[in-house]
């Protein structure tokens, strides 16, 4: 298998089944595409994404290129990972979860983009406010009806999905206790930083920042 996928430190969207990917053990090559310059488009369409964009996953003769399709794909094709839980209630609110954050939360994504290597102080406006307080109330509802220590329980796709999100708030120096949070949300997206798939994925994204 192969991932194509843009810069570790920008883009949220390649994070999240690369997440997925690690998650299940397969052996796989990653093709890296620099964003953000006049040749990316072509690069990308060059390296074979239909839309023009990345994420994409090559498997044989398949070729996904949606990050929720992507992770839906390698969910049934390892079912051995176990990327979302047994139970129909807690696979079901995890996808709910992650269609929200697939769809969802303009605001934020627009004033806090993704950039791991960075760290600021930013004060947000009011519809930025808005998404993060759902957000806080979204992972404390499902932490408290699954008991953690992950969304739905264990770790599932939808903290693929919301991982660049927990990027996001220590970048921006955003305190969930600020959002509604009682602890929670917060003990949560630190988790999520200390997953060793998330930590190699940084390590990365560092590095490439320090070549730039």
């Amino acid at each position: 298998m192969e991932i194509l996928i843009g810069d570790k430190n920008l883009s949220s969207w390649s994070m999240r089944p690369w997440l997925a990917l690690k998650r299940t053990g397969a052996p796989f090559t990653e093709t890296l595409i620099r964003l953000r310059n006049t040749s990316t488009y072509d690069a990308i369409v060059a390296a074979g994404s239909p839309s023009g964009l990345v994420p994409v996953l090559k498997d044989g003769a398949e070729t996904i290129w949606d990050t929720l399709a992507i992770c839906e794909y390698l969910h049934e094709r390892f079912p051995a990972a176990a990327l979302w839980p047994a139970e129909p209630a807690a696979r079901a609110m995890g996808r709910c979860a992650a269609a929200e954050m697939h769809s969802g939360f303009p605001s934020l994504r627009g004033e806090c983009p993704m950039d791991i290597a960075t760290r600021v102080q930013a004060d947000v406006a009011e519809a930025t406010a808005v998404n993060i307080r759902r957000i806080v109330a979204l992972w404390s509802g499902l932490l408290t009806r699954f008991g953690g220590p992950f969304l739905v329980g264990p770790w599932s796709i939808a903290d693929a999905f919301f991982t660049p999100v927990a990027t996001r708030f220590r970048t921006y120096g955003l305190r969930l206790s600020d959002f509604a949070d009682t602890g929670a949300a917060g003990a949560y997206a630190t988790r999520l930083l200390a997953t060793p798939e998330f930590l190699e994925w940084e390590k990365a994204a560092l590095a490439e920042t320090a070549l730039v």
